[in-house]
């Protein structure tokens, strides 16, 4: 019968959770969701000087947003819990004296100082820096005399002399290890708390993890892990080691190539499922190599034998462009919701659309933006200023790549506090003319008995043609009169969306400041 596949994700809450752990959990999670199996959240929380409670729901948040549910762990519970190492303390200390009682295990008593030393001296003679193993055989004796001068021990594992481990690894193959390069490495600290290795398997083995995908840097504590098993006694688990993921001039991603933590990420305006898809891609292929692929295709796809044995180069740009066709697949009203807190912000929320007769530099700054932590949420928008945003977003889903472009891309929507772009300027309002075309328009705009884009549209192009000019000639002063700019989504859209009292209003502005110059 086979076994119910358990993977697990064991982060420690002594920082943020950045991208290289997010695509090892996501690499988990959908070897567990196309498997129908269990994926595990743990907190190796042992570190008592770096770990802080504070840093758990932030992580967790984090897990949420990127939409990676847990099936036990923090929060949820579950028949192998608990699920913070902190909290299991007893249960490494019943393995510990197993260890002992089985002569698999022994108390070290050399101090930290008479480690260095010894350290030293094997550099010098150009040997490796490995402990010497001369508490190995102390005799109870000896033991007892030590206790005598205060030392507290550790505990180590008795590594065999000889011999090799060899790691059956998913993507990497068969690795073997050659015992003697081991080290016979410490299980509990002198303070009593357990070592990374040692929690770790420990928690593997009783929370009955079958497979053990992790990142490729920790196959160097693979033999030791497996070593431990076999002296507890305990079936080994599958291991996979997943590539790392590099800067694109292949050194260690940091900061100065991009956002690193995944709450950078939420905040710069990406989404979590543009994040989720370039992430699964970082190291896995899909069938047929295409680039969009929705989570459900993932999971249905995923395997470990299409994950590559090559580093992932991680390329902002990419992710970037996957993000901004997540915009454009989305729907108005889902990007309006994205876009609320980003406009909230920006202090740009309006408090009535155009059409209720408020002209859009009326709404500045609304009281959202300056709500603090511990204040209520904002009220949703009502019905018509929601339908104005979501036409504002419907023309420029093609224009923004990121949600925090949204404020600045859309900004003369809310306010005509704007200058006019210099270059425009000196192309499109320098032009002989030009003040008394635009008045021309703007005495058109005024009798029209529709206001839509279609009816805006043909108004401009009548007019074109009846003065024997290409529209564009009326197009590019009108765009820059009424946002400031030379560039953006179709003028008879932005026309219809401001309406027709601010549409009047702006161009009266900026036929006066063209006559005044």
């Amino acid at each position: 019968m086979l076994r119910l596949v358990r993977v697990r994700f064991a982060p420690s809450p002594t920082g943020e959770l950045h991208i290289g752990g997010a695509r090892t959990a996501l690499f988990n999670w959908l070897f567990a969701r196309h498997h129908g199996g269990k994926f595990i959240l743990r907190m190796e929380d042992t570190d008592v000087k770096r770990s802080r409670d504070e840093l758990v729901r932030p992580m967790l948040e984090a897990f949420r947003w990127l939409g990676l549910d847990w099936d036990e762990g923090p929060e949820v519970g579950g028949p192998f819990g608990p699920y913070f190492q902190s909290q299991r303390l007893d249960l490494y200390a019943a393995h510990a004296e197993r260890l002992l009682r089985t002569g698999h295990a022994y108390r070290c008593y050399c101090t930290p100082e008479e480690l260095e030393q010894r350290r030293k001296e094997a550099l010098a003679r150009g040997l490796p820096p490995r402990y010497d193993r001369r508490c190995r055989d102390l005799t109870p004796a000896q033991e007892e005399a030590l206790v005598r001068e205060g030392r507290r021990p550790v505990l180590r594992l008795k590594t065999p002399l000889e011999g090799v481990t060899v790691v059956r690894d998913l993507v990497r193959g068969d690795v073997a290890f050659e015992h003697a390069v081991l080290d016979d490495w410490v299980l509990v600290k002198s303070d009593g708390m357990p070592t990374y290795n040692f929690a770790c398997v420990v928690d593997d083995a009783t929370m009955e993890i079958t497979h053990v995908i992790r990142a490729e840097e920790h196959l160097s504590n693979t033999p030791k892990q497996v070593l431990l098993y076999r002296a507890l006694g305990y079936d080994l688990p599958q291991f996979a080691h997943v590539p790392m993921i590099l800067a694109p001039d292949r050194s260690k991603l940091s900061k100065r190539h991009g956002a690193t933590a995944v709450h950078e990420y939420r905040e710069r305006g990406y989404l979590p499922g543009a994040l989720v898809n370039y992430l699964a891609t970082l190291g896995w292929s899909p069938e047929g190599g295409q680039e969009i692929i929705s989570r459900d295709e993932m999971i249905r796809q995923f395997s470990l034998e299409r994950v590559s044995k090559s580093a992932a180069i991680y390329d902002n740009e990419k992710l970037t462009w996957m993000n901004a066709q997540y915009l454009r697949l989305a729907s108005a009203a889902q990007l309006v919701d994205w876009a609320l807190p980003f406009w909230r912000g920006a202090g740009l929320l309006p408090a009535h659309p155009p059409a209720a007769n408020v002209p859009p530099g009326a709404a500045l700054p609304c009281p959202e933006a300056a709500a603090g932590p511990h204040d209520a949420p904002p009220p949703p928008p009502d019905p018509a200023t929601r339908r104005w945003l979501e036409g504002i977003m419907e023309v420029m889903r093609e224009r923004v790549r990121t949600l925090s472009e949204v404020p600045e891309a859309t900004r003369y929507f809310f306010t005509d506090d704007f200058t006019y772009d210099e270059k425009g300027v000196a192309r499109h309002f320098a032009r002989p003319g030009v003040a008394d075309l635009l008045q021309a328009a703007l005495e058109r705009l005024r009798s029209l008995p529709d206001w839509d884009a279609a009816t805006v549209e043909h108004c401009y192009r009548s007019l074109a043609e009846e003065r024997g000019i290409g529209a564009g000639q009326i197009i590019h002063p009108t765009r820059l009169a009424l946002t400031g700019r030379t560039v953006g989504p179709g003028l008879f859209d932005i026309m219809a969306l401001l309406g027709r009292e601010e549409t009047v209003r702006r161009l009266e502005r900026a036929i006066s400041w063209i006559r005044s110059r």
